[in-house]
């Protein structure tokens, strides 16, 4: 019989004491300079209107009210504020926005004792580190998916969820199950990727994968394909065998390529867990069919015939309470299975009869949210910056929005307080990293100067960011560059 299931209290439980780390989580709130950052991962990036609401609640309760969207799909409470810390996560427990631990405790007459209390504290803090599991944001509905990932996400979950042992498993230890879709991110590195090779639906359909990169890392990428039947098996194995190989320097799978090759790595991961790869003709000439990023914005139809899904991006990747308790006040009346956050800092909500899609745009439209990727904001990124990080040399939010206004529409650009980029997990067409209030270095990347390394990673030849142009600009003198710039390549077209 199945261990009846035990109320999560946080009382007398710290998270953080049992799960240490410098990543925000649930419930561990790391400390930044306009209060403390609390992130909540979203199994698929999916949310329910409830959930937003609790999250809205939580966000005005017991921080600033600002929410952040990730580039791994998930949302970040800001400014949450000394003494709420454990109110916070337990609110947001409450909500079921915690990962589904099956707690092996006994019960003793009915009663569970503090050590229970700790003990479903650490397998819930461990479990909400390591559900890194990225799909599509039309994961299930997508007009163009080539397989329906969200069949394999669950078991995929809650292997990752529920394995003890992945505790040694870094929090940024991530794994990207792609459906073939149209709206897809498909430059994020991963630990482990797998993407469909064929259109189908039964085991017989075929996944080819790749470690440390991501579908289109280099031509020839994949290492092998398996039967879509075994995907959760392989996935639940590499991860074991990550830590079977791996040494104290190896935090994740690129660490390990380093002194491991990759086709032995994946061959003893499926030899333990007796799964078949398929090398052949086949796998080697596979490439993923390009996706089309500017799905994630404005209305368009889904496989299911009559409707359609509707997305909108979030300016800088933030909005406030009142705006995510509206969006969901929104979907209960169109979208009753709630909306997703989009790695790219956005909304989709899906599932929206066509009737209904001019209503849904004219309400994000009222919100501020943007629908259009020709807008200024829709193709910006940019970190905290220094009113939010202690690391940030500049104002970056505000910086952004100034440059904005000035730059011809379809450039993309990323703005980077400090050299750790973490609003960006892929390598934009240009980046601004801040080296003073106002003042940046400007990078540009292209494909020219981008080499695959060892591991199938392209690593730029100059750094992580691209080719140094300039230095020590200000966003007057950067508009004017980029205005001048050939840009041809980089400029969003309309959809």
């Amino acid at each position: 019989m199945a261990a009846p299931a035990i109320h999560r209290t946080l009382d007398h439980v710290s998270f953080s004491s049992l799960r240490p780390s410098a990543c925000p989580a649930l419930g561990r709130i790391v400390a930044s300079r306009d209060g403390g950052l609390c992130r909540v991962k979203l199994p698929g990036g999916r949310l329910s209107a409830a959930q937003a609401i609790a999250i809205a609640d939580a966000a005005q309760t017991f921080a600033s009210g600002v929410v952040e969207l990730t580039n791994r799909a998930n949302l970040q409470l800001r400014g949450v504020r000394d003494g709420a810390q454990a109110a916070l996560t337990q609110q947001l427990l409450d909500a079921g926005l915690g990962p589904r631990v099956q707690h092996t405790a006994d019960a003793r007459d009915g009663a569970h004792t503090l050590a229970d209390a700790q003990d479903l504290a650490r397998q819930t803090a461990i479990a909400d580190d390591v559900r890194n599991l990225m799909l599509s944001a039309t994961a299930g509905c997508d007009a163009g998916a080539l397989y329906d990932t969200t069949s394999l996400a669950g078991p995929i979950l809650s292997r990752l969820e529920n394995e003890p042992r992945f505790a040694a498993l870094s929090p940024k230890f991530s794994v990207l199950l792609d459906g073939g879709e149209h709206l897809a991110a498909l430059d994020h590195p991963h630990d482990v990727w797998l993407s469909p090779m064929t259109a189908g639906a039964g085991e017989e359909s075929m996944f080819a994968f790749g470690l440390a990169g991501h579908p289109t890392s280099h031509p020839g990428g994949a290492i092998a394909a398996v039967r879509a039947g075994d995907v959760p098996a392989l996935v639940h194995a590499l991860l074991n065998t990550f830590l079977d190989l791996a040494t104290h320097d190896h935090r994740r799978m690129r660490d390990l390529l380093g002194a491991r090759r990759a086709d032995d790595v994946a061959d003893r991961a499926a030899a333990s867990a007796g799964v078949a790869l398929h090398r052949n003709a086949a796998v080697n000439d596979w490439r993923r069919t390009p996706a089309n990023p500017l799905r994630r914005f404005g209305a368009w139809p889904q496989r299911n015939a009559g409707m359609w899904h509707v997305g909108a991006q979030a300016p800088l990747g933030r909005i406030d309470a009142p705006t995510l308790r509206a969006v969901a006040q929104l979907c209960r009346s169109s979208a009753p299975d709630g909306f997703r956050v989009t790695p790219w800092q956005g909304l989709l909500i899906p599932d929206v009869a066509g009737p209904d899609v001019p209503r849904i745009e004219r309400a994000l439209d009222r919100l501020g949210m943007i629908r259009s990727p020709q807008a200024p904001l829709g193709r910006m990124i940019a970190c905290a910056g220094s009113t939010g990080c202690a690391r940030a040399l500049a104002d970056t939010k505000a910086d952004a929005r100034e440059l904005a206004a000035r730059l011809q529409a379809g450039v993309e650009v990323h703005l980077s307080g400090c050299i750790r980029s973490c609003a960006a997990a892929h390598r934009a067409p240009w980046t601004l990293l801040a080296v003073a209030p106002g003042h940046y270095d400007l990078y540009r990347h292209t494909a020219a100067n981008a080499t695959p390394d060892a591991t199938g990673l392209c690593r730029d030849d100059v750094s992580r960011f691209g080719k140094r142009i300039a230095t020590h600009m200000t966003l007057e003198a950067i508009a004017l560059r980029l205005n001048s710039q050939d840009n041809s390549q980089d400029r969003i077209a309309q959809p």
